[in-house]
């Protein structure tokens, strides 16, 4: 369905994607997972075709969407963060403004204009005006465009982002009805939202890709096999005395747990956990320390989601700092300049107006415009 190759994005100096490579299959409802700021957004514009990538190749269904915008994006239904809908316009009104827009037959557009109207449930708010109704209608009449023309790939940025409780249960309720007959990405920061309606699921954090599979393997692939976690009741030197009798226990780890008086311990080990659980309860018990929990470590998806994303910023830090005191950092040519003089202002300012041009991408298809044509 969704071939990317290299794909990455530079705005002046900054990298912001990063070599992503993925594929997405049809079918499925795929979750781009990521903190605020990972790129998410901006990979999702450049599938759709709305910003033009630095570098890097996407095809959609077999089609490069640089090269034919228009046969790639009639395959696309897209609602980005802020849906684009016209405020003093009904629903049906919109609805029928963007079937035509899409090129939908016009002898089709009633028919299609009132399924999508019933498939996101919006027929009562047909006849109001689109600035009256509910944010939650509106992310439902910005569904509803997306729908039209019959897309085989529905991408959905942020779609609960800002919704109450309820809202958001309906809305993701809806994205697993368009799941069983279409192929869905949306993006989210929200692990729960995630791990509830999707198949699939992408992590980015600062650009790059670490992990594209189900939450399941990610969760096997990231839980340590011989490793067990206990929370003891007792005085730390005790603790770590008892445990250094224990064999088979490699060095401890031992904080303060969240209850006064109590220690939470991870030790790793050879002799796999089943066993080690029986030794360590039995040491403990013998000393009359209590133990209030003692199991394998299995971290949450939070945990791992945190995890992954914390060691991907400190390496990119030490890349940084690499890069500013590699060769040449002494003679300043690496040298990061935070003056706010007239060294280089002029330059920055036409290198991001030239890169803002190049970004420039018709919205209904067609290739890059040439801003001097408007001029001349």
């Amino acid at each position: 369905m969704i071939e990317v190759t290299n794909l990455t994005k530079t705005y002046g100096g900054n990298t912001v994607v990063k070599h992503l490579n993925f594929r997405i299959e049809p079918g499925r409802i795929y979750g781009f997972l990521g903190p605020n700021g990972a790129g998410k957004s901006t990979t999702m514009n450049m599938i759709t075709g709305c910003l033009a990538p630095t570098e890097g190749r996407i095809l959609i269904d077999g089609i490069d969407i640089l090269a034919d915008p228009i046969a790639a994006k009639k395959k696309i239904g897209y609602l980005p963060e802020i849906p684009p809908v016209y405020p003093d316009l009904t629903p049906t009104e919109y609805l029928r403004f963007v079937a035509e827009a899409k090129g939908v037959r016009r002898a089709d557009v009633f028919d299609q204009v009132f399924r999508v109207m019933e498939e996101t449930d919006i027929t009562d708010m047909r006849d109001r005006l689109i600035k009256n109704l509910s944010k939650g209608y509106r992310q439902r009449v910005g569904i509803a465009q997306a729908m039209l023309g019959d897309p085989e790939l529905i991408i959905l940025d942020e779609p609960t982002v800002g919704l109450d409780p309820r809202q958001i249960a309906e809305i993701r309720r809806m994205i697993r009805h368009l799941g069983e007959t279409r192929t869905v990405i949306l993006s989210s920061h929200i692990l729960a939202e995630v791990s509830e309606v999707c198949d699939h699921v992408m992590i980015l954090s600062r650009g790059r890709l670490l992990a594209s599979d189900t939450l399941e393997n990610i969760r096997r692939d990231n839980t340590p096999e011989n490793r067990v976690v206990m929370t003891v009741r007792g005085k730390q030197e005790e603790i770590g005395a008892t445990l250094r009798t224990v064999s088979g226990v490699g060095e401890p780890d031992v904080t303060p747990g969240s209850e006064p008086g109590t220690f939470d311990v991870t030790v790793e080990t050879e002799d796999g956990t089943a066993v080690i659980r029986e030794r360590l309860f039995n040491a403990f018990a013998q000393k009359g320390m209590a133990i209030s929990r003692l199991m394998k470590d299995e971290p949450s998806l939070e945990e791992i989601f945190l995890r992954m994303t914390e060691a991907d910023y400190e390496e990119d830090e030490d890349e940084n700092e690499d890069e500013a005191n590699g060769p040449g950092a002494e003679d300043g040519e690496n040298r990061i300049d935070t003056t706010s003089g007239d060294g280089g202002d002029g330059e920055e300012a036409e290198e991001a107006e030239e890169a803002e041009e190049d970004d420039y991408v018709p919205l209904f298809g067609g290739g890059k415009k040439n801003r001097e044509d408007d001029d001349s």
